[in-house]
């Protein structure tokens, strides 16, 4: 696909973004509080917060943020690794600062290694985990995968992972991002489709990240629809004018619409996130602020 091609992709999922529901546009009463005294809200006890977003700022100051973190309003949070600590001294940590990590990001081992992967379901029960998720697919050594068979056999490798979570007691799940969206060499489906289909739902839960779904041109209703009570968290993160990273609130996304399904999708968690956080020209300041503003958005949100 070309740049031109693609920059017309990202900027038609962008406008689809804005116009489904405008009724309901972000920055609007409506959007913001809902359609009147049976409006729903999300439950204060399942916002969380991605650690990646904070990463600089953790790195300067893991107990600090911490505290910070729960001045906004977290009692829980998504981690992305243990900062440098061990998974005990990170649970120390955030006990300290009135936290918990119940979810955490970690990558299964490619070629798959059923040693390895159990060392790391020590860790997150260790850290408290209830959800252990796969952050990452979708790219080879020449770029985006398009191979089927590729698909296939990490949605094998997801399974083996998943039955092992099980039996130690974690859900484990699967974290989009735009590529897995692409169809595959020689089928009409995507690498998502191939990765819900051939994966085992009492294995394999879905994280869904919004911002990286649109980007991929495919809408979360769609998805929901399409994986009823699968889609167990999903990362709040939404997109600017020009398909880039906003704050959550800020941009196109209408997450009111999307939360509408959050029964049919099977939704309790729901994670603040923005990749650029942090990194220049943002500093790691405004990647507080950036969970600062999720979690009041979220807090306030109606739907």
């Amino acid at each position: 696909m070309t740049e031109l091609s693609r920059r017309h992709l990202l900027g038609a999922a962008a406008a689809s973004a804005a116009a489904v529901g405008a009724s309901t546009a972000l920055g609007s009463p409506a959007a913001a509080h809902g359609g009147g005294s049976n409006a729903h809200r999300v439950p204060r006890d399942q916002i969380s917060v991605q650690l990646y977003t904070l990463r600089n700022q953790l790195n300067v100051n893991l107990e600090t943020t911490f505290t910070e973190l729960a001045a906004i309003g977290y009692r829980r949070v998504e981690h992305a690794g243990f900062v440098g600590r061990t998974a005990a001294q990170f649970r120390t940590a955030l006990n300290n600062a009135g936290l918990k990590a119940t979810s955490g990001h970690a990558g299964i081992p490619q070629p798959w290694n059923a040693e390895t992967w159990k060392r790391t379901l020590e860790d997150a029960a260790i850290v408290g985990n209830k959800y252990i998720v796969h952050p990452y697919f979708g790219t080879g050594a020449n770029g985006p995968i398009r191979d089927a068979a590729v698909y296939k056999a990490f949605a094998a490798d997801l399974n083996k992972a998943g039955e092992l979570a099980r039996r130690a007691g974690l859900s484990f799940g699967y974290h989009n991002h735009h590529n897995e969206f692409l169809r595959q060499s020689g089928t009409g489906r995507t690498g998502f489709d191939i990765l819900t289909d051939d994966t085992d739902e009492r294995l394999v839960h879905l994280e869904l990240d919004l911002y990286w779904a649109w980007r991929g041109a495919a809408d979360p209703v769609d998805l929901i629809q399409r994986n009823r009570r699968r889609i167990k968290q999903v990362h709040v993160k939404d997109m600017d004018v020009s398909s880039g990273f906003a704050d959550p609130g800020a941009g196109l996304i209408d997450f009111a619409r999307i939360f509408q399904r959050a029964r049919e999708a099977g939704l309790v968690e729901y994670i603040v996130e923005r990749d650029d956080a942090g990194s220049p020209p943002r500093t790691p300041l405004q990647a507080l602020d950036t969970a600062r503003v999720g979690y009041q958005y979220l807090s306030g949100l109606r739907f």
